[in-house]
C-alpha cells in the first residue's frame, strides 16, 4: 500500500529531533580522571606498605577504604552527567527558540499576505458600529408621540428664544425715536447658533462657535444665560469638574418639555442623569460651603429655567436633544440634581 504524500515527514531542519550525540570531551575527561584515581588506589594498596592494626578496627577500616575509593569516582561521573544534561538542555532551548521565531515570522508574513490591513479594517468597523449605536440611541431618545406640525425641523434660521410681547411693550428696554425697542430691530438668534453658543467654542480655531457665541451675546436674554453658564463652568473647573468628562443619561425631549412647563417630581426625574459620584460629591460640598459658588449656581439655574420655557416653544424634538448635549445643559443637570431642582 502506497503511502499518502501527506504522511511524508516534514523537513524540520534545525527544528527537528536532536541527533544522538557521541562521547563528548566531558566523558573523556571523566574517564581519564577515573583511571588516574584507580591507579592511585592500586598504588596505595599494593605498592606502599600498610601498617597492621588490631583486629577490632579492621571492618571499619575496610568500609572507610571502600568509601574513599568509590566516592571520588561517583562524584566524577555525577559531574560528567550533569554537564551533559546541561548541554542538552541548552541545545533544546536554542531549538525551541528558533522554532518560535520561525513560527512568529511565518505568522507575520501570512498575515501581511492574506489580511493586509485587517487590523485597521477591524478598528474602522468597530468605530462604525459604535457610531451607528450612538445614532440609534439618539434617535430613540428623540422619538416621542408629540410632533408639532407648526415647527419645521429643517428650518435652521428659526428663532431659538421666543420674545414675549409684554417685553416689547414694557419700558424696560431703551426705545428708538418712534418708540420701537432697539432689540426688536435685530435678527433673533437662530436655533443652530443658540445651541452652538450653549456648548461654547470647542477650541481657538472653532470660528463657527465664536461666531455663534458673539451673536448669542448680542441678545439680551440669551446673554444672561451665556454669562451665567460661563461663570459656573469656570468655578466648576477649579475643582477639576469638566462637562466633557460627564456622560449623563439621555432623556426624551418630552421630559424636557414637561420640566419647562413647570412639572416637577418623578415625571422629570430623568433629567438628573449625572451619575459621576465624585463630581456630585465635590459639587455638593462646594454648594454648601462656598457662598459665591452657591449664588452663581442659583443664578445660573434661574436663567436656564427662564430661557428653557421660551426655547421649548420654538424647538423641535431634535433641537431639544441637541441642546441637552451641550456643556451648559450638562452643568444644569449636574447643579439641578445637587440642588434638588428636579424633586
Amino acid at each position: 500500500m502506497a503511502k499518502d504524500p501527506k504522511d511524508k515527514p516534514l523537513n524540520l531542519g534545525v527544528f527537528g529531533a536532536p541527533k544522538t550525540q557521541s562521547i563528548s570531551s566531558t566523558e573523556i575527561v571523566a574517564g581519564l580522571l577515573s583511571l588516574l584515581w584507580l591507579g592511585m588506589v592500586i598504588l596505595f594498596l599494593f605498592v606502599l606498605p600498610v601498617s597492621e592494626g588490631n583486629g577490632t578496627a579492621d571492618p571499619l577500616i575496610k568500609v572507610m577504604m571502600i568509601v574513599a575509593i568509590f566516592l571520588p569516582l561517583a562524584l566524577i561521573w555525577v559531574a560528567a552527567v550533569t554537564a551533559r544534561t546541561s548541554r542538552m538542555m541548552r541545545d533544546e532551548a536554542a531549538r525551541l527558540q528558533a522554532s518560535v521565531d520561525a513560527m512568529r515570522n511565518a505568522y507575520v508574513v501570512q498575515s501581511r499576505s492574506i489580511g493586509g490591513d485587517s487590523s485597521n479594517t477591524v478598528e474602522q468597523r468597530l468605530d462604525q458600529i459604535a457610531q451607528s449605536a450612538q445614532n440609534t440611541e439618539s434617535t430613540l431618545a428623540t422619538f416621542t408621540s408629540r410632533r408639532d406640525r407648526t415647527i419645521d425641523p429643517t428650518d435652521t434660521n428659526r428663532a431659538a428664544v421666543a420674545k414675549p410681547e409684554e417685553a416689547v411693550q414694557s419700558g424696560e428696554q431703551p426705545s428708538l425715536a418712534l418708540g420701537t425697542p432697539s432689540e426688536v430691530l435685530k435678527d433673533p438668534v437662530s436655533m443652530t447658533d443658540f445651541i452652538k453658543a450653549l456648548n461654547f467654542p470647542e477650541s481657538e480655531k472653532d470660528t463657527d462657535g465664536f461666531r455663534a457665541l458673539r451673536l448669542a451675546l448680542e441678545d439680551r436674554e440669551t446673554a444672561k444665560l451665556i454669562r451665567a453658564s460661563e461663570d459656573i463652568l469656570t468655578l466648576l473647573s477649579h475643582d477639576g469638574i469638566y462637562m466633557d468628562d460627564l456622560s449623563p443619561d439621555r432623556s426624551k425631549p418630552e421630559v424636557w418639555r414637561k420640566f419647562a412647563q413647570g412639572e416637577r417630581g418623578r415625571s422629570v426625574a430623568g433629567l438628573a442623569g449625572i451619575r459621576d459620584r465624585s463630581c456630585l460629591a465635590l459639587t455638593s460640598g462646594r454648594l454648601k460651603s462656598d457662598p459665591v459658588f452657591r449664588d452663581a449656581a442659583h443664578h445660573f439655574l434661574r436663567q436656564f429655567d427662564k430661557i428653557l420655557l421660551s426655547f421649548e416653544q420654538n424647538a423641535s424634538d431634535q433641537d431639544i436633544a441637541d441642546m441637552s448635549e451641550t456643556r451648559t445643559a450638562r452643568a444644569f443637570m449636574l447643579l439641578g440634581r445637587v440642588a434638588g431642582t428636579f424633586d
